[in-house]
């Protein structure tokens, strides 16, 4: 599966990159230099949230090359939300 599908569909910005791995596997893509930091983390909290709303057994994680703050990382960790690094 593995495409990029459009995120109006889960009510999130059009600037959001959302990526279907598989049925109900879903990544957020987050392309940049700058650290990932704890206000980026609630962010992707919010938009997890949103798309847990549409599909309710959802999988989703969070696909960056950035680097990601500790704190932030324990945070998503406890929440379910898996950070992996492209």
């Amino acid at each position: 599966m593995n495409k990029f599908i459009d995120p109006e569909l889960f009510d999130l910005l059009p600037s959001t990159k959302l990526k279907q791995v598989g049925p109900n596997q879903f990544d957020i893509v987050i392309q940049r230099k700058s650290r990932i930091i704890m206000k980026d983390g609630k962010g992707v909290l919010t938009k997890v949230d949103k798309i847990k709303h549409h599909v309710p057994k959802a999988k989703v994680s969070l696909r960056t090359s950035a680097p990601v703050c500790s704190k932030t990382k324990a945070f998503l960790k406890e929440r379910g939300i898996s950070v992996l690094e492209c």
